[in-house]
C-alpha cells in the first residue's frame, strides 16, 4: 500500500516538478530578450533619425557655406577687373596729363618758347667748331645730300638731337641739361664698322689724323680737339619688354610707379624715353636685329627716367623712383641718390620741335579725352566702392555661417554620443 502510494506521490511531484520548471524556464528568458530587442530597436530607430536629421542639417549648412563662397569668388573676380580697368584709365590720364602739362609748361615757367628748327639745332651744333658733331653738320652744310655718299659717313644715323622731335621747348631744355653737352654732341652710327671708319690708327696705335673725321676735319679748317662720343646702336642693349598697344610712336610699355595703394604719385607725368617722337624712318628696323631708335638709344640715354610736374611732387616720389627723375619747374634726380642742385644750366643746344598745323584743335581734343577718362575713374571708383562693401558683407555672412556650422557639429556630436553611452546592453 505505501509503495504505491510513494509512487503515485513520487509520480505526482515528478510530474508537477517539470511542469512547473519548464514553464518557469520558458517564460523568464522570453520576455526579457523581447524586451531587450524591442529597447534596442527603439534605441536604434532613434538613432538613425537625430543622425540622419544631423545629416541633412549639415548638408544644409554646408550648402550655404558653399553658395557664400561661391558669391565671394563673384565679388574678388568683379573687384580683380574693375582694378585692372581702373590702371588702365590711370595710364591713360597719366599720358593726356603729361600732353597738357608739357604745352602749357613753357608759358608757365617763362621760359624762351621759340620753335627750335632743324635749321637751327644745326646751327647751335656749329657753335661747337672743334666738336666732331660740328664737323659732320659743316659736312651735310656744304655738301647737301651728297654728303650720304661719302664712306666715311654712310653708317652715320646723326647727332643724338637731330634723331628726336621734343613738343615743348622746356622740356627739351631740361633733356638736354640731363644729358648734357657731350653726350647731346654724341654721333650715332648703326654698327661697328661705322665706328671704325670715323677713327683710324697706325700701327703703333695712334690716331691717324689724316684719315676718318680727323682727315676730313682738316680739309675743312676745323681739327679736332679733344675727345668725342660715338654710339653704336647694334652693342648698346635693346628694351626687351613690350610697346604701347597700337601706339602709332612705339611707345614703351613701361610700368608706371605705384604707391601702395595702387595710385600713381602725384604730378607723375610719364618716361622721358616715351616723350621723344622719333620719324618713321627711324621707328623700325634701325639696327641689323631690327630694333629702332627709341628701344635702342633713347633707351640707354634715359631708362626709366621720370618726369613730375613739380619739385615738390617729384620729392614726395623719392621713395619710388630708381633711374632719376627731372621736374618741369628744373628740379633733376641724376639717378638713385644722385641730386642736381642749383640753378639750371643753360645747354644752348635743343631737341628737334615737331611740327604742328592744328595745335589748338589737338589740345582741346586732348582735354576732351581726359575729361572723359577723368568720368570714368569715377563710376569705376563708384563700383569699387560698391564691391568692397557686398563683398564685405558676403565675408561677415560666410564667417558667422561657418562659426555656426562649427558649433553645430560639435553640439551634435557631444548629444549623439550620450544616448549611446547610455543604451541598456544586451545580455
Amino acid at each position: 500500500m505505501y509503495q504505491p502510494t510513494s509512487n503515485s506521490s513520487n509520480q505526482q511531484l515528478v510530474h508537477t516538478t517539470p511542469v512547473s520548471l519548464q514553464g518557469t524556464s520558458a517564460s523568464v528568458p522570453m520576455d526579457l530578450s523581447e524586451s531587450s530587442m524591442d529597447t534596442n530597436h527603439n534605441v536604434q530607430n532613434g538613432d538613425f533619425i537625430k543622425a540622419e536629421n544631423i545629416i541633412k542639417h549639415s548638408q544644409k549648412l554646408q550648402g550655404d557655406l558653399h553658395t557664400f563662397g561661391m558669391k565671394i569668388k563673384q565679388h574678388e573676380d568683379r573687384l580683380g577687373l574693375l582694378n585692372t580697368e581702373k590702371a588702365k584709365l590711370d595710364d591713360s590720364i597719366i599720358h593726356l596729363q603729361g600732353a597738357i602739362g608739357k604745352s602749357k609748361s613753357s608759358s608757365t615757367n617763362g621760359e624762351d618758347t621759340r620753335s627750335t628748327t632743324e635749321e637751327e639745332v644745326h646751327k647751335q651744333i656749329l657753335q661747337h667748331e672743334k666738336s666732331a658733331a660740328g664737323v659732320l653738320c659743316l659736312l651735310k652744310t656744304r655738301h647737301g645730300a651728297h654728303a650720304s655718299f661719302v664712306t666715311l659717313t654712310k653708317d652715320v644715323l646723326g647727332i643724338v638731337p637731330m634723331l628726336g622731335r621734343v613738343e615743348d621747348d622746356n622740356l627739351s631744355r631740361l633733356f638736354s641739361e640731363y644729358l648734357g653737352v657731350e653726350t647731346m654732341l654724341a654721333i650715332v652710327c648703326k654698327t661697328y664698322e661705322g665706328v671704325k671708319a670715323i677713327e683710324m690708327y697706325d700701327k703703333e696705335g695712334w690716331i691717324n689724323k689724316s684719315s676718318g673725321l680727323h682727315g676730313l676735319g682738316a680739309t675743312i679748317g676745323r681739327a679736332l680737339d679733344g675727345r668725342f662720343l660715338v654710339i653704336c646702336l647694334e652693342s648698346l642693349r635693346p628694351y626687351a619688354g613690350k610697346y604701347v598697344v597700337d601706339d602709332p610712336q612705339r611707345k614703351l610699355d613701361i610700368l608706371n610707379p605705384r604707391l601702395p595703394n595702387g595710385e600713381c604719385p602725384s604730378g607723375f607725368l610719364g618716361f622721358a624715353v616715351n616723350m621723344i617722337n622719333i620719324d618713321t624712318e627711324n621707328l623700325f628696323c634701325v639696327t641689323p636685329s631690327g630694333f629702332g631708335l627709341r628701344e635702342t638709344l633713347f633707351y640707354n640715354l634715359f631708362s626709366r627716367l621720370q618726369v613730375y610736374k613739380t619739385r615738390v611732387e617729384m620729392m614726395q616720389a623719392l621713395p619710388l623712383i630708381t633711374d632719376g627723375a627731372i621736374s618741369l619747374d628744373g628740379g633733376m634726380i641724376r639717378n638713385c641718390g644722385v641730386f642736381s642742385l642749383g640753378n639750371r644750366e643753360d645747354v644752348n643746344l635743343r631737341f628737334l620741335r615737331p611740327e604742328r598745323s592744328a595745335g589748338l584743335d589737338e589740345q582741346v581734343e586732348i582735354e576732351k579725352k581726359m575729361k572723359d577718362a577723368q568720368l570714368k575713374k569715377e563710376k569705376i571708383l563708384e563700383d569699387l566702392k560698391r564691391e568692397r562693401t557686398l563683398l564685405d558683407t558676403v565675408k561677415h555672412n560666410f564667417s558667422k555661417k561657418k562659426i555656426d556650422f562649427l558649433k553645430y557639429l560639435a553640439s551634435s556630436s557631444s548629444s549623439y554620443a550620450t544616448p549611446v553611452q547610455n543604451a541598456p546592453s544586451v545580455p
